[in-house]
């Protein structure tokens, strides 16, 4: 068997952390009942609020966010992604935002510190500045091969927009990419699914992005629309705006398939284009 089922689950979270975990452990039996063997949550998982209350938190949320995932991942014998949570930076002022990919026996096989921070001023009154309370990362994602999946390459949400760190983890041999997000209603109806299908399609690669949606506090209002897309760059599964998952099975056959009729990753110059 070549095939396995992924899940991209989409919860609204909080600064309400009990709860929080609450609804992710909910969408994580539902997915594992379901046959999901590659479970996803999205950005801020653990706690979604102001960033005053995260950083006094920071410390206490991480070991609190390491606990839980481990615990879930064995519960329910499956591999858990934490899709981006804070871990304390040391200076008390910033964290990273972490994500994790946690093996069925509750070990870290993975880990990625975001490295794009959105800073952006949006037309909708929002304004957005994670490098006032995040540091960026200074590892590159990591793509790690899992024994019975596939190999997987790690992101979170607003490297979707820079396509050279996919370019990056399919150059070390990723067949599935991690999208997750907390991607904003604003941009996401424009953007978010075009984005996913064109990091999918050019990479051939699967894409599972599990996502935030709804209103979280405030005017902080998420897209939604958690999707598994194939590498040929077709929706297989869409969340829609609902808390729950999109569920859609992998095929690592079908990504070599897809590659040798379209083999564009070979095609490359990268020569040529080098700095």
């Amino acid at each position: 068997m070549t095939d396995f089922l992924v899940a991209a689950l989409q919860i609204t979270s909080t600064s309400n952390v009990e709860a929080n975990f609450a609804e992710a452990e909910e969408q994580i039996e539902l997915a594992s009942r379901r046959g999901s063997e590659l479970i996803g949550l999205p950005e801020n998982f653990a706690f979604l609020g102001e960033d005053n209350e995260k950083l006094r938190m920071a410390s206490e949320l991480s070991i609190k966010c390491t606990n839980f995932l481990k615990t879930m991942s064995q519960r329910y014998q499956v591999f858990l992604l934490g899709g981006g949570y804070p871990v304390p930076a040391g200076d008390n002022r910033h964290t990273f935002n972490r994500s994790a990919l946690f093996g069925k026996d509750g070990q870290v096989l993975a880990k990625y510190d975001k490295i794009h921070l959105f800073d952006v001023d949006l037309p909708d009154g929002n304004l957005y500045k994670e490098s006032s309370t995040i540091l960026s990362g200074e590892e590159h994602p990591p793509v790690i091969d899992v024994p019975g999946l596939c190999k997987i390459g790690l992101s979170i949400c607003y490297d979707v927009r820079f396509p050279e760190l996919y370019r990056h983890l399919s150059s070390k041999g990723a067949e599935l990419i991690m999208i997750p997000a907390a991607f904003t209603a604003f941009t996401g109806k424009d953007h978010w699914q075009i984005l996913l299908q064109a990091r999918a399609i050019e990479n051939t690669a699967y894409v599972v992005a599990p996502a935030q949606t709804g209103i979280h506090y405030g005017r902080r209002q998420s897209h939604g629309h958690a999707m598994v897309i194939d590498p040929w760059g077709t929706v297989l599964s869409d969340a829609g705006k609902t808390q729950g998952a999109a569920i859609a099975p992998a095929d690592k056959e079908r990504v070599q398939k897809i590659r040798e009729q379209m083999p564009s990753l070979k095609h490359r110059k990268t020569k040529m284009f080098a700095k």
